[in-house]
């Protein structure tokens, strides 16, 4: 990464030397150039070799990057831009080049919340001016999921500043099923995104129990000085290995679950593991399939199975089975008219 990025460093002080016209460029004084950059940019001395410029030249001649640099010389001594008015700076951007740009744009804007992106802004800027002017009205290729109105985002960089320098937090947090908020001195550990919500894990300080809060139901944070931080070497990846979603349930509510489905979902559900434990059980002479995930019986897991409808049976465990049957009766009971209902009865 050091030498491509001090290469990079000589192209642009050897196109800043051609495009001034008032001097003849050797080789020698191109050299110089280079070595005076380096050691403004890295502090530090840093030797440039004649090889080096010249196969500096020779990159920026061709293709590789773009460049096509029309360097030529003249008096069998002297370098310089056949084109005065051309610069590597200047090079127009392809079509493909755009369509990069914008989606990169918008990806890194996503995490506008960050302060470890803050410094990114006014590159993110000038790219969007950068991809403005160049281009008007072509569609982004890539539509990312996000919703703008979701509320806690701004509690991002407080979490996550609080995670990497260790401090403890209070939170003022109020759940969807709480009357009152309640307050929490709180050790975050890691930051998780599920389905276009953000939350915060870790633990409180009275009875150290591993709490997941929502970021939307945080009403208030702040740093807590006061109390040490509690360190404890939190595996993300290995609290969540048995779970969808953010809710984790206890080893009693982890089961090898068997799910059918139905013959034009199954390539989704094949290409697309529920789980990463996702194994296939068996294959139906119709097309559909039976597969296999050992999870948490959460939630959101739930929800996943009831959003295949009827493309999707539970086979086992009975528990989960007999819960989906009885929220899909439920769910049909919602649609039936009064004529049906009394027909039913």
């Amino acid at each position: 990464m050091a030498q491509n990025k001090n290469a990079l460093i000589r192209y642009k002080t050897i196109d800043k030397c051609l495009q001034n016209k008032y001097k003849e460029w050797t080789l020698n004084d191109l050299i110089e150039a280079c070595s005076e950059a380096l050691y403004e940019y890295e502090g530090r001395d840093i030797n440039v070799s004649k090889r080096s410029v010249q196969l500096d030249i020779q990159m920026m001649r061709s293709d590789k990057l773009g460049y096509n640099a029309p360097i030529v010389v003249y008096n069998k001594k002297y370098y310089k831009y056949e084109d005065d008015n051309y610069s590597i700076m200047n090079i127009p951007l392809n079509e493909n080049d755009m369509s990069i740009l914008s989606e990169t744009v918008e990806m890194l804007k996503q995490f506008k919340d960050f302060s470890l992106f803050s410094e990114l802004g006014g590159i993110i800027q000038r790219l969007e001016d950068k991809v403005y002017s160049e281009k008007t009205n072509q569609p982004s290729i890539i539509h990312l999921d996000k919703n703008e109105n979701l509320k806690g985002l701004q509690h991002l960089d407080i979490i996550y500043q609080a995670i990497l320098k260790e401090v403890t937090l209070d939170i003022k947090y109020q759940s969807f099923t709480a009357k009152n908020p309640s307050k929490v001195v709180f050790f975050p550990y890691i930051l998780k995104e599920f389905n276009n919500r953000w939350f915060v894990i870790g633990k409180r300080q009275k009875n150290r129990v591993i709490l997941t809060f929502a970021l939307d139901r945080i009403m208030e944070i702040d740093y807590n000085l006061k109390v040490d931080y509690v360190k404890e070497n939190f595996d993300g990846d290995e609290y969540y290995k048995d779970t969808i979603g953010v809710t984790v349930m206890n080893k009693k509510q982890l089961h090898d679950c068997h799910l059918k489905v139905n013959a034009f979902n199954a390539p989704y559900v094949i290409t697309k593991p529920i789980h990463h434990s996702q194994k296939l059980i068996e294959t139906y002479d119709d097309g559909s399939v039976v597969v296999s995930v050992r999870v948490h019986l959460n939630y959101e897991f739930e929800r996943i199975i009831l959003g295949f409808g009827d493309s999707m049976e539970v086979l086992k465990p009975w528990s989960l089975k007999s819960r989906i049957k009885q929220r899909l009766k439920k769910a049909f009971h919602n649609y039936l008219t009064e004529e049906e209902e009394q027909c039913k009865d």
